[in-house]
């Protein structure tokens, strides 16, 4: 019989934050697969807790993800953790999880400290929908992409960003979304010199620029505002007939009615003015 996989969330700052649940589980287990032997070192010996460890990151995440798997098959019990936080999140263990599925493995998950939902609750911004980032890509073209496909995000956005990036991340945001969109900076989350600060893109970079970023951040941003959309969809309105617009819509699949009804509703006019408009054109 295989053993099974355990998600431990551990403290992202403040070690009571752990829960009784990891505790016992990282005592019971054969091994400790952690991001960084060091730093989880001090943890565990906080806790008194002398479970064998083994690295598991993104270095060598395929090969000792195959390791890992084998042991597991043997009927090992393994615990993931990483230097803070949830396990798979922004984080090699998803792949170790995908490759646990595969081979029909256990696994289950310890709920805990977690960076990303902390500052949501943190922000004044909105909860209710979010899309999580993480660390924007290194890579430029990669980069590009997601910046692109945040600019009509209309989901309040949590990013993660280390302390010598910041200024070059919210120059960037500033490029994509403009100064004036509402951002939150949370640094330092659970731990003594935590600091929520609710602001502007531009009031943020003002501020980073006057004064040395540190401490770990998550950057929570409001989504494009439905006024900011309603204007622009207006706008392309402006440039485009009414013979050109039933068409687009017809070209969607929609029948003729169907499609001047959805114009009528876009413009705010009423489907008479719509059909009086096409036969004038």
């Amino acid at each position: 019989m295989s053993g099974t996989l355990y998600l431990c969330a551990t403290p992202i700052g403040n070690l009571e934050d752990i829960t009784l649940r990891v505790l016992r589980i990282l005592k019971e287990v054969d091994l400790i697969a952690a991001e960084d032997t060091r730093t989880s070192g001090h943890l565990l010996r906080h806790f008194d807790i002398h479970t064998p460890t083994t690295s598991y990151h993104k270095f060598n995440e395929h090969e000792k993800g195959r390791e890992l798997v084998d042991k597991l098959l043997a009927g090992t019990n393994i615990a993931l953790i990483t230097d803070a936080g949830t396990p798979a999140i922004s984080d090699p263990g998803e792949t170790l999880v995908r490759l646990c599925i595969e081979n029909h493995i256990q696994v289950t998950s310890l709920p805990g400290a977690n960076a990303c939902i902390t500052a949501l609750t943190l922000s004044g911004r909105s909860t209710r929908r979010f899309s999580f980032e993480g660390f924007l890509p290194a890579d430029k073209k990669d980069r590009d992409e997601i910046l692109r496909q945040i600019k009509t995000e209309r989901r309040t956005i949590v990013l993660y960003e280390a302390p010598h990036r910041l200024v070059k991340t919210l120059k960037l945001l500033a490029e994509t979304l403009g100064e004036t969109r509402g951002i939150t900076l949370c640094r330092e989350l659970t731990k003594k010199f935590e600091t929520i600060t609710v602001t502007t893109i531009g009031e943020a970079i003002a501020q980073a620029d006057n004064t040395e970023p540190r401490g770990e951040y998550v950057l929570v941003l409001d989504g494009k505002p439905d006024e900011e959309i309603e204007a622009e969809r207006r706008a392309e309105f402006e440039t485009m007939s009414i013979a050109d617009h039933v068409a687009s819509f017809e070209a969607q699949g929609m029948t003729r009615k169907e499609a001047m009804k959805a114009v009528a509703v876009a413009r705010g006019m009423s489907r008479r003015d719509v059909y009086q408009q096409l036969l004038s054109e």
